[in-house]
C-alpha cells in the first residue's frame, strides 16, 4: 500500500465508525506513512471542488441508520459527527481521502432502494465523481 501511495496511487477509506475504528485505522496509516499525518481536509482541497463544488459536508448514513416511516426513510440519530480528513504527501497531493462516521458506499450500493434518501444518494455519487476525477488527474 505505502509503494502504490508513494507512486501516485490515490485511496479512499469509507464506512467506519467511532473511537475503536478510528484507532485501528489510525495506527494502520502510521505503520504505512509514518511520516505523514492526517489532517482534516480545508473547505478549499481540490478533492471538494474536482468538478462538484461539495461546500455542504452533509453526513451521508449507512443503511444501518435509516428507519422506515409512513412517508418514507428517515434518518436516525448517528451517535458520531461526520469527519473529512486525508492524508498529503510532502507536495500537498492528497494520497488518502477519509470518510469517518458516514458511508458513501451504502448510498452507491442502495442507490435504488426507494427506502434509500435519494438526495443523499445523488449526494454520494458527487463525491465519488469527483473522488474519481481527482485520484485520475492528480
Amino acid at each position: 500500500l505505502r509503494e502504490y501511495l508513494l507512486r501516485g496511487g490515490f485511496l479512499f477509506v469509507d464506512d467506519f465508525h467511532g473511537p475503536e475504528d478510528w484507532s485501528v485505522f489510525h495506527e494502520s496509516m502510521a505503520r504505512t506513512l509514518p511520516e505523514f499525518s492526517i489532517v482534516d481536509l480545508p473547505e478549499t482541497d481540490p478533492l471538494l471542488h474536482t468538478l462538484y463544488d461539495l461546500d455542504q459536508r452533509t453526513q451521508i448514513p449507512g443503511l444501518r441508520h435509516l428507519r422506515g416511516g409512513p412517508n418514507g426513510s428517515t434518518v436516525a440519530a448517528m451517535p458520531y459527527p461526520a469527519i473529512w480528513r486525508g492524508i498529503y504527501d510532502e507536495n500537498q497531493r492528497l494520497l488518502v481521502a477519509v470518510n469517518f462516521n458516514m458511508d458513501i458506499g451504502d448510498a452507491w450500493e442502495h442507490a435504488d432502494w426507494v427506502e434509500y434518501p435519494e438526495p443523499m444518494t445523488a449526494l454520494a455519487y458527487r463525491f465519488g465523481i469527483n473522488y474519481i476525477v481527482y485520484a485520475m488527474s492528480h
